[in-house]
């Protein structure tokens, strides 16, 4: 599985202006409504759910919040690129700037898992996070996302 699979460029923000955790989710709730055609509640109300579990901030200023939604006939990613570091309870503490939701049917138990270990496994990776905060357009953004010349095979 690939980030194309699951990302299209009209799913990239570029430069997401929010003041917490709350508006961020709204806002990739109301972006990820146009792309999916869920209900803007719908999704918000799961990514929320999603969050009171436990903070989907993984450190480093990233967060991947994610979430399954019946409605759904295949995966779903949102990449947003925040203007200013919000608090999102991470693990470490540290404020989030760059956020990649997901959104799965669902009855996509593996292949929800393999999308989030891929999601994870890019973002972990120090150098594309460094890319990714230094341009705020957002075909760079998806182009940077989405290059499979990068080693991080699934």
């Amino acid at each position: 599985m690939e980030i194309a699979d699951l990302l299209v460029t009209r799913g990239v923000i570029a430069q997401l202006r929010v003041s917490n955790k709350k508006a961020a989710l709204q806002e990739i709730a109301r972006r990820a409504a146009t792309l999916t055609g869920v209900a803007e509640r719908r999704i918000y109300d799961v990514l929320s759910e999603r969050e009171r579990l436990g903070s989907t901030g993984i450190g480093r200023g990233i967060a991947i919040p994610h979430g399954k939604l019946g409605e759904l006939s295949r995966l779903y990613g949102l990449f947003a690129r925040l203007e200013r570091p919000i608090p999102f309870d991470a693990i470490d503490d540290q404020p989030v700037d760059l956020v990649f939701a997901l959104l799965a049917p669902a009855e996509a138990g593996a292949e929800h898992l393999r999308a989030l270990a891929r999601v994870s496994r890019l973002l972990r990776d120090a150098t594309i996070c460094q890319k990714l905060r230094g341009t705020d357009n957002a075909d760079a953004l998806y182009a940077l996302l989405t290059d499979r010349t990068e080693s991080h095979a699934a």
